[in-house]
């Protein structure tokens, strides 16, 4: 085993990459170079990988690659080091074996104790899991980051793997500490050594069996373990929670404007806040593209001096890839197999152009004359263009290395994360602890128009960014034919060949799977045409999905109407013209997507998700040296990035609850038109909390909210411990999670009279008086005490009660309300959801 130069020797060991081979071939876990790729790439396909976890805790500290790479090699004799944990299958005879990248020098090598095993043993690993032993006043151990002072940081999804198919007995598992025992880092170090050896026999075999050190931010450890040693740990006092890493999805112009922050004239804020200036965004991802316009430093000052990130080099990345605007880049590409490293740059660079997109519509600068064929015209930015980046590679694919989870909140880091397009379907959020930021899609007031003409002159309208293609000068009719679902069954016998094909989907399901399964058999038909009817044409829409062809998306009635018209006529025919560009308040605006993850969230119910709304429907942004379309809830955690920039530069002392507080209690429950915002669901309905949470996202509020909820980060861990792992002492200290200072309310299981505590901070004028305004969920009294908040010099923060009452003696779902402070220049309202509960063997969860 070998410290590689140039990395933080301070750091302990790294996951263990294990792979099940007969041909005993191996691949690096952790900070493979073009040289260990290329090394990997010679050996023959293996039948499985284990994707193993590289920590983000050196996103605090920037020791991002670990110390200690144990690399294994085939050899003649029958041993192998059962402390590595390392999982084969064993026909033959095996040697663990020690070397070293050649792109990296030997600084030190261990020697480690030895056992042997019998020939045709076998050994498997079905998990990788991480471990954390976390400071609670840093950290909480879900789905938060741990990263630099001063650092926003945005995770657009998150990319940390599931690993391979359960088979045998080790796995990797992540324990959460409550408090640091020691500053000194090797301290902290010890203590995971110590702590473990009372557990696995040995100080010895423990080291072996920690795979990653966490000690500055917080305290933790990755450790490869049984399951009978995970629960043995589990039982120790000091140990709040032992859990699996988890797998996370990578989720798939006008924006800015219609959030209020229009570049010319400046808006007031981006005038305030300097545009950002300085603050950092790390954005998570799948990289970047640093040849775009977007990315370009010109008028940048030098890089910040509180700034201790590197730039990684790489594969087709090098020095001057890292610039005064992308300040920071690293890589992950733990236990990536052979496939992957040929499908992607080992390096920071964007191979997928998720990153790229994210990372320019949250801090991209001003690149005027943007458009894709037309469509969308106008000036690309973030929304905060003179914020720097630091970019984290660890999407992949399918996914990426990583842990999910990952340190940040008491070291001021505000953490934006995209709550997943798996709606409308309730329950199904991804992301939602407490301390973070989840945030949902809306559409903004752009769309694009598409005018279907029929034989019979009929014209029709649907929606799409079908765009004229070069060696097309004008629309043409063309033969139309009826390809009911367009399934394989449907389409069988069917000519499609050269003409457009109508297809109605009139089941419920996920709108991007069922359109790729549609679009896959009229593509292989080679029809020149589709039009796709369906419940909503609110989809997860991008510029690649139609491959040039005209593609359209219309509502099940005018989809209806066509097959009408079909079966009308001999020989029906279609003249489809290319789609327009439409922006105003002739577009209802803003409505929650259709496939935008809904809550109530079912790991913390008493935590009101998603937190907020953002546009993710069509966002025009970066992808390489061009402009592209993409959609989701990927795309609207940015536009949250950036805002939160904004008021990072603004209020620089502001934590990062405070933050939070801002942007949920001045949220929009109304569009343009002053009518409450809609849901698109089945059917389409009011949104509600569980759509939205506080509403649809306000800079412009945000910069300025009268009242704050604030929370120190300690109290995380007062409220959530209990729920991690139950404690005697626990049992007596810890208070429902639903008296943390949030700026919501969620009750999952309402059956007495509670009293609920908040309490607000004046960030507004000095001398001001509140009142309060409350909206009672239907079947639930709600009272308020004091009723009236009097603000002053010497009285800045006032703590209030909340009773909720039940008014029914029926169980059923969840109704809403809200409570709201005002004054003549402030609004502040915070969204409540309360479900009366009467007994335990019944709930209606939906």
């Amino acid at each position: 085993m070998h410290s590689l130069q140039g990395l933080d020797k301070e750091e302990s060991n790294i996951p263990i990459v294990s792979l099940k081979d007969d041909a005993g071939n191996f691949a690096w876990c952790a900070g493979e170079t073009q040289a260990t790729r290329e090394a990997v790439q010679t050996r023959p396909n293996l039948d499985e990988s284990v994707h193993c976890h590289e920590a983000l805790d050196s996103f605090y500290h920037e020791t991002l690659l670990p110390s200690n790479l144990p690399i294994l090699s085939q050899g003649r004799n029958e041993i192998l080091d059962r402390n590595l944990n390392v999982v084969y299958r064993l026909p033959d005879v095996y040697t663990v074996g020690f070397g070293t990248p050649s792109d990296f020098g030997l600084a030190e090598e261990l020697q480690l104790p030895l056992s042997r095993i019998p020939t045709g043993k076998k050994l498997f690993l079905n998990r990788l899991y991480i471990a954390y032993l976390g400071d609670v006043k840093h950290s909480h151990p879900d789905d938060v980051i741990a990263s630099h002072h001063d650092m926003l940081t945005t995770v657009i999804g998150s990319f940390c793997l599931t690993l391979i198919k359960a088979h045998g007995s080790h796995r990797l598992y992540i324990a959460y500490l409550g408090e640091k025992k020691h500053d000194d880092p090797t301290l902290v170090t010890g203590s995971h050594h110590d702590m473990l050896s009372s557990i696995i026999g040995s100080k010895e075999e423990a080291k072996v069996s920690i795979t990653y050190s966490y000690k500055h931010g917080f305290s933790g450890f990755a450790a490869m373990l049984t399951e009978d040693q995970a629960e043995d740990l589990a039982e120790l006092p000091e140990v709040i929670s032992i859990t699996p890493n988890q797998k996370h999805e990578l989720m798939t112009t006008r924006s800015w404007d219609f959030l209020g922050l229009k570049n010319e004239p400046p808006s007031e804020l981006l005038q305030r806040s300097n545009y950002g200036e300085d603050i950092i965004i790390g954005i998570i991802d799948t990289g970047i593209w640093p040849e775009s316009k977007s990315f370009h430093d010109h008028g940048y000052d030098a890089i910040p001096s509180r700034w201790k990130g590197v730039c990684q080099l790489g594969e087709a990345w090098g020095p001057s890839n890292c610039s005064r605007k992308i300040i920071g880049a690293r890589y992950y590409a733990a236990g990536l197999d052979k496939a992957n490293f040929k499908k992607n740059y080992m390096s920071a660079r964007d191979n997928n152009g998720h990153g790229t997109h994210t990372a320019s519509t949250a801090a991209g600068v001003v690149v005027e004359g943007v458009n894709l064929h037309g469509l969308g015209a106008g000036v690309a930015r973030g929304g905060a263009p003179r914020a720097r980046l630091a970019v984290y590679k660890v999407g992949w694919e399918e996914g990426g290395a990583g842990g999910s989870y990952l340190a940040t909140a008491a070291n001021g880091i505000t953490v934006v994360y995209a709550g997943g397009n798996r709606g409308p379907r309730p329950q199904v959020l991804y992301n939602t602890a407490p301390w973070v930021i989840t945030v949902a899609a809306s559409k903004i007031d752009r769309s694009f128009p598409t005018a279907i003409t029929l034989g019979n002159k009929q014209t029709l309208v649907g929606q799409s960014l079908y765009y004229k293609l070069k060696n097309n000068t004008e629309s043409r009719f063309e033969s139309l034919v009826n390809g009911g679902n367009c399934s394989r069954e449907a389409l069988n016998g069917t000519s499609i060949n050269g003409k457009v094909v109508l297809c109605i989907e009139l089941t419920f399901g996920p709108i991007g799977r069922i359109f790729e399964d549609v679009f896959a058999g009229v593509i292989q038909g080679g029809a020149s045409g589709l039009i796709f009817a369906f419940y909503t044409t609110d989809v997860l829409l991008s510029t690649e999905d139609c491959k040039g062809i005209a593609c359209v998306f219309v509502d099940n009635e005018i989809g209806y109407q066509v097959a009408t018209y079909i079966g009308s006529e001999r020989l029906p025919t279609v003249k489809i013209e290319p789609a327009s560009s439409i922006t105003g308040n002739q577009v209802p605006a803003p409505k929650v997507a259709i496939f935008s993850s809904r809550g109530p969230s079912i790991k913390y119910p008493t935590v009101l998700k998603p937190d907020i709304a953002a546009p993710g429907v069509n966002i025009l942004a970066a992808k390489e040296d061009a402009y592209v379309f993409n959609s989701g809830t990927s795309m609207a955690a940015p536009h949250v990035a950036g805002v939160v920039a904004l008021l990072k530069a603004l209020h620089p002392h502001w934590s990062h609850a405070a933050l939070k507080s801002a942007i949920v209690t001045t949220a929009s429950t109304k569009d343009e038109y002053d009518t409450p915002i809609l849901a698109e669901a089945l059917p389409r309905k009011v949104a509600d909390p569980f759509d939205y949470g506080g509403g649809n996202i306000n800079p412009i509020g945000a910069a300025d909210p009268g009242l704050i909820y604030d929370i120190d980060s300690k109290d995380y861990n007062k409220f959530f411990a209990c729920q991690i792992k139950k404690y005697e002492i626990c049992n007596i200290t810890t208070l429902p999670a639903y008296h943390l200072n949030l700026p919501s309310i969620s009750i999952p299981d309402l059956r007495h009279p509670i009293n609920i505590r908040r309490a607000v901070t004046n960030v507004g004028e000095v001398d001001a008086v509140y009142q309060s305004s409350i909206e009672s969920p239907l079947g639930v009294k709600m009272t308020i005490e004091p009723p009236v908040l009097v603000f002053n010099a010497s009285k800045k923060v006032h703590a209030f009660k909340i009773c909720i009452t039940p008014l029914w003696k029926v169980q059923g779902g969840y109704t809403f309300g809200s409570l709201t402070w005002y004054n003549e220049h402030h609004t502040a309202r915070i969204p409540i959801a309360v479900r009366i509960t009467i007994q335990d063997f019944y709930a209606d969860v939906a």
